[in-house]
């Protein structure tokens, strides 16, 4: 199928992040969007509004009229939909063109220039902030982002005049090997999605597969600590970052009263004075490679320091909810023992002194599995830790694996308890705290509305 013959796209697991920027995307191409989701949420019924015809039943006859013509329909599928999943097999059976979101996504970036980021942490809001950087440029930018920018209430930005598409480059089911990156920045290489890969060696080489992929003329950005070796094309320009070393980073970096400021150190021309607009001492990295990338597309000092000033985030990123001198409350995505870990350093940094207490929910069976020590060790960084039950996406439970294995190795000495996710608002109700932070990427943000109200009563 050519893409000048699509006339129509239906969706399997249209609700799901990175899948609704696509969504999105087609909508904007005036072309008729349709799809399945398992359960309504703002998210669907914000695309429902934007045009799209969703339904949350999977069911072959709700498939309408217009979206059954296999020569003008693409259809897109998330990695994650089981393979018995009905209506997927009803477009299998009738030999449609179906297409993972990752592979839709890479014929995107060879005819565009590709800015992509890669990493087990760090890729949302760097993807979020490249983004928002050019929208400060003349030629602006098309975006699938990893999450909802705050400065724009979208996970998708589109620029009919501009070349660049910034896209979040996601290694589960090594969906980023579809790409085909103009520039790319990879944030950290951490061991993850090891039900994938197996080993962290495969995890690592998966990277390195990756970096191949850039186009000649292009440019690969990496962080220093990294422990994959790049394979590049001929032509490819390595550059390296970090918060204090490599060709990019900080100095001068200046904390204190809610603000964060530090001059940017770059091969292509210093700029003092920037400005963090969500000031948490993990965005300073995130922002040197953001920058980085702009200054490569041609942003100038000015466009920069008002990006990096005006940058409000991403929602469920170090998402603050309630501020005050009595009362803080934040939702944070961290799933990965890394990203916890800087969580709760950051908390530390920025609210020094008071009690930090942290509700969190483990993603997934395997990973607790595999990475339960390091959870334990970076949870232990908090005052006072509670722990839920595991949520399980797409896996089944593993015997033996349960978040008391967390709780197990977690300091002895710290607050801690493992209480079910339905109790978490009467837990709240009923205990007073400092620093409330929710981590994870379950669902137990789909609570933290909820969370707000009862806390702001006490305000």
């Amino acid at each position: 199928m050519k893409v000048e013959d699509i006339k129509s796209v239906y969706f399997i697991g249209a609700g799901g992040i990175g899948m609704s920027a696509l969504v999105r995307y087609f909508l904007l191409k005036k072309i008729a969007v349709a799809g399945y989701d398992r359960k309504a949420t703002p998210l669907t019924d914000a695309m429902l509004k934007e045009g799209a015809d969703l339904h949350f039943e999977d069911n072959p006859d709700l498939i309408s009229e217009a979206f059954r013509d296999k020569e003008t329909t693409l259809v897109v599928y998330t990695p994650a939909i089981p393979k018995d999943h009905k209506e997927l097999n009803y477009f299998r059976e009738r030999d449609f063109e179906i297409k993972k979101r990752a592979q839709v996504l890479g014929i995107l970036t060879q005819s565009m220039k590709g800015l992509c980021v890669a990493g087990t942490h760090g890729k949302t809001t760097t993807t979020t902030m490249i983004a928002h950087l050019l929208m400060q440029t003349p030629k602006k930018c098309s975006a699938f982002m990893g999450g909802i920018s705050k400065n724009y209430g979208t996970n998708y930005l589109f620029s009919d005049e501009s070349d660049y598409v910034v896209v979040e480059a996601d290694e589960f089911d090594r969906s980023f090997h579809w790409l085909s990156p103009y520039i790319s920045v990879v944030t950290a290489t951490d061991p993850d999605h090891l039900d994938i890969y197996g080993t962290y060696d495969a995890y690592l080489e998966s990277f390195r597969e990756y970096s191949h992929l850039i186009q000649p003329g292009g440019t690969l950005i990496v962080h220093t600590g990294l422990a994959f070796r790049p394979n590049l094309q001929a032509g490819v320009k390595q550059l390296s970052y970090s918060l204090t070393t490599g060709d990019f980073h900080a100095d001068n970096i200046r904390m204190g009263g809610g603000e964060i400021t530090f001059d940017f150190i770059s091969i292509f021309g210093n700029i003092e004075g920037i400005r963090l607009g969500v000031p948490v001492e993990v965005n300073i990295e995130n922002g040197i490679a953001a920058m980085a990338v702009a200054q490569l597309c041609g942003a100038t000092d000015d466009m920069i320091r008002k990006g990096m000033e005006t940058f409000k985030g991403v929602d469920r990123r170090f998402d603050i909810r309630i501020k005050s001198d009595k009362l803080v409350l934040l939702s944070d995505y961290a799933h990965h023992p890394e990203e916890v870990r800087r969580c709760a350093e950051s908390l530390r940094g920025v609210f020094n002194g008071r009690k930090i207490t942290a509700i969190f929910q483990p993603h997934l069976y395997t990973r607790t599995r595999d990475l339960y020590k390091d959870f334990a060790r970076s949870l232990s960084v908090f005052d006072e830790v509670i722990l839920t039950e595991i949520y399980p996406a797409r896996e089944e439970p593993i015997p033996g694996v349960t978040s008391e294995i967390i709780y197990d190795n977690m300091r002895p000495d710290m607050e801690k308890q493992i209480i079910d996710s339905a109790d978490i608002l009467t837990f709240v109700e009923k205990h007073d705290f400092d620093v409330l932070v929710i981590l994870g990427a379950g669902n137990l943000d789909d609570k933290v509305p909820q969370i707000a109200e009862i806390l702001k009563h006490r305000m």
